[in-house]
């Protein structure tokens, strides 16, 4: 390998893995393990891989035009492509703030650009420097950038509406789309795009943080102290006559006696791992890194027993108390990661 495709190879690839590497570091609550981004690189190489015999089906086969293409069927072809996958990971509680959402999203979209630049100085190795300094600057953090805005905008809609369904995706890949578009437009030179990605990406991403962080902080504070009062009840002789008590008590017209005392279990046992969660969170944001230790994944072992046991309505019945959105979901995840 000559030297100009050494230095061709890092410019295409070191700065928007420089960037991961950033936001992974910024990231004080450490929300997402390493191996996570390593499998959402992944997953971004594999939507790159997809799209190639894609790209010569419109290019070839259908006769389309390259202009054509790179400005208007590329954006949106690629960008569903790896939305795809953080829709997969939404519908399975791996992403549970803003944080995390924007790290798998540019992690995604860093692994698209990783494979593409890869296939790009394999067909024209002889490409001059200044291209690959706009494909490396500019390009591969546009990648990485589109997908963060998806995985931000869609998380952010669930959050405010659980129940909204498909809907909720379709806003950030309009948004993907359309700043892929616009890049892909050039409608000034190539630096200049480039200089604008340099330019609002970091404050974007930097505001995204700062808005997590404060959140993130105020899930803890508040949920921590719900819980402990509420495990503080459960534990107390008062709880039969406690609000939850008597609900609990009103459930025997609708479920068997067991099937009650197994509701009450699954209430304390998921309220402790709930605790735990926002423990392990609060020391990995101090810098201390608690593993999880057999006695809580026997708990995690056992919660899932108890989810077969009392079923999905069982599981309905107990969330007004447990509030059991994606957060709380992804909490359980955490701990069993």
């Amino acid at each position: 390998m000559t030297a100009d495709l050494v230095i061709h190879l890092l410019l295409g690839l070191l700065p928007v893995c420089c960037f991961l590497a950033a936001l992974v570091y910024l990231d004080s609550y450490k929300l997402v393990p390493i191996r996570r981004v390593l499998a959402a690189i992944a997953l971004g190489c594999g939507a790159a891989a997809l799209s190639y015999p894609v790209s010569l089906f419109w290019l070839d086969i259908a006769g389309i035009d390259f202009t054509t293409y790179t400005r208007y069927i590329a954006p949106a072809f690629e960008e569903t492509l790896k939305a795809l996958v953080i829709v997969i990971m939404l519908r399975f509680n791996r992403i549970g703030f803003l944080v995390d959402a924007a790290i798998l999203g540019f992690a995604v979209g860093t692994g698209f650009a990783i494979l593409e630049n890869l296939y790009f100085l394999r067909i024209v190795p002889e490409t001059q420097l200044g291209t690959w300094i706009v494909r490396g600057f500019g390009t591969a953090l546009m990648h990485g950038g589109a997908t963060a805005i998806f995985a931000v905008t869609s998380h952010a809609i669930i959050g405010r509406n659980p129940t909204i369904g498909h809907a909720a995706y379709i806003p950030g890949l309009i948004v993907a789309i359309v700043a892929h578009s616009v890049y892909n437009h050039f409608f000034f030179a190539p630096v200049v795009n480039t200089l604008a990605v340099l330019l609002t990406l970091p404050l974007l991403l930097v505001a995204v943080f700062d808005r997590s962080e404060r959140a993130v902080a105020d899930w803890l504070g508040m949920g921590f102290d719900a819980d402990t009062e509420l495990l503080e009840l459960i534990n107390s002789g008062e709880f039969s006559t406690s609000r939850v008590g008597l609900y609990l008590h009103s459930l025997k017209e609708k479920f068997a006696g067991p099937i009650v005392a197994d509701l009450l279990c699954y209430l304390r046992l998921h309220t402790e791992l709930s605790i735990r969660a926002k423990g392990l969170l609060m020391m990995r944001e101090s810098g201390f890194d608690s593993p999880v230790g057999e006695e809580t994944r026997g708990k995690l072992e056992e919660l899932r027993y108890l989810e077969d046991s009392i079923g999905a309505t069982g599981i309905l019945a107990m969330k007004p108390f447990m509030q059991m959105s994606h957060k709380d979901l992804w909490k359980i995840y955490v701990l069993s990661d």
